[in-house]
């Protein structure tokens, strides 16, 4: 009998519980929702991270928050390490690891700017970086790029190789970093090659996917953002087969001496993006909040909420945008 069990684990993927992960995003983006505009970020974030946890509580699996918002005293966010799941320790559970964010951009939501969204990525337990909440410096592009830029490499190098690549001149590369004091090196460097600066608020996973659509006339994605957002994008472009690159910068010591103890090797090391997520049988979706890349929550009359989603299927190479009715 446990073998025959073990033979019906092995033989379900991850994308298996697209319906309950695709449920857990909705409900945590409706909930943030109706915050939206009302200037209290926290709250909103705190609304979608219950959401979120509501729905997990719930689906059959033995899941585990392997990158996330926070440490377990950090409540109530979705903690590091954290279970999920209805299955905790059944032989025949499907043993999975979760990227999340219940609601990223959370100033965005408060005061209704774009590309605010609910995001998670899964895969098989050890496949995603299991890290603590610490930032991470990021290169991004489109497919053209793969194996063309990096981390390593300069800007100058890697401004060049974009456009040999994408048969652009500097003034051209539209590049997205975000707003922060920690880019101004950053920006200045860009500036000296004529590139097109494209500054945001939050939002580096959006920023990302659309580096990666051959439809957006974002270029490349550079510069420092949150980690767990780094794994999610990582998951998404494995599905995209875009190129992604991150390398761990620490908040505080304390964060240090968390992910030399989670962490086998250098934890100052490059990860490439099949590191960040190694496994195939992955899964990302993120359901808009506001609208952006994503159309974010709306009303339909008076007893319906619409929602839209995007989901990338690693395993199968499929990338859809889905909408949802949902009643009240």
């Amino acid at each position: 009998m446990i073998e025959c069990l073990h033979t019906l684990r092995w033989h379900m993927s991850t994308n298996s519980l697209e319906k309950y992960f695709l449920d857990a995003t909705e409900s945590a983006a409706i909930a943030a929702a109706s915050w939206i505009g009302l200037g209290d970020g926290k709250a909103a974030d705190g609304a979608a991270v219950e959401a979120m946890r509501n729905i997990f509580d719930h689906v059959p699996f033995d899941g585990r928050v392997a990158i996330g918002e926070g440490e377990r005293d950090d409540a109530p966010m979705l903690w590091i390490g954290e279970p999920l799941g209805s299955m905790q320790g059944e032989l025949d559970a499907l043993s999975i690891d979760i990227a999340v964010d219940p609601l990223e951009c959370t100033n965005h939501v408060a005061s209704d700017l774009p590309n605010a969204m609910a995001v998670l990525a899964a895969a098989p337990r050890g496949t995603l970086l299991h890290a603590p909440d610490c930032y991470m410096d990021k290169i991004s592009g489109p497919n053209e790029l793969l194996g063309e830029i990096s981390l390593d490499a300069g800007i100058s190098y890697n401004i060049e190789a974009a456009c040999a690549k994408l048969d652009k001149k500097s003034s051209e590369l539209n590049v997205v970093v975000m707003d922060r004091p920690r880019h101004n090196q950053l920006i200045k460097e860009l500036k000296e090659y004529n590139v097109n600066i494209v500054k945001i608020g939050d939002g580096d996973i959006s920023a990302a996917l659309d580096a990666a659509d051959p439809k957006s006339n974002i270029d490349m994605l550079m510069g420092i953002g949150a980690a767990p957002e780094g794994v999610i994008t990582a998951t998404a472009l494995r599905g995209l087969d875009a190129p992604f690159e991150g390398r761990l910068i620490f908040k505080n010591e304390g964060h240090r001496e968390r992910a030399e103890k989670m962490i086998d090797g250098d934890i100052e090391r490059l990860w490439k993006r099949d590191e960040l997520c190694s496994s195939d049988d992955s899964i990302f979706i993120g359901t808009g909040v506001c609208d952006g890349r994503t159309k974010g929550v709306n009303m339909s009359g008076k007893e319906k909420i619409i929602v839209h989603s995007e989901i990338i299927d690693v395993m199968n190479k499929e990338h859809k945008f889905i909408t949802s009715e949902r009643t009240i």
